[in-house]
């Protein structure tokens, strides 16, 4: 996978964790970085490249913002 590096944020008593967007082949391991980063919501705000229910399958939470 060649793409940029996640960037975390803290913004008070939130964090965010900015990744590129997956596709569906990609998704596993995108997975596997989020839950390595504790995250419990994805929100997507790019168009749409990847099955949500993949992402709510592993117990996260998923937003799609537009």
């Amino acid at each position: 996978m060649n793409h940029p590096a996640p960037v975390g944020v803290t913004y008070g008593n939130m964090r965010f964790l900015i990744i590129h967007n997956p596709t569906n082949s990609t998704l596993q391991r995108f997975i596997e970085e989020l839950k390595k980063y504790g995250v419990t919501t994805m929100v997507r705000v790019c168009e749409t490249t990847y099955d949500p229910a993949l992402v709510e399958k592993e117990g996260i939470q998923f937003l799609d913002y537009l």
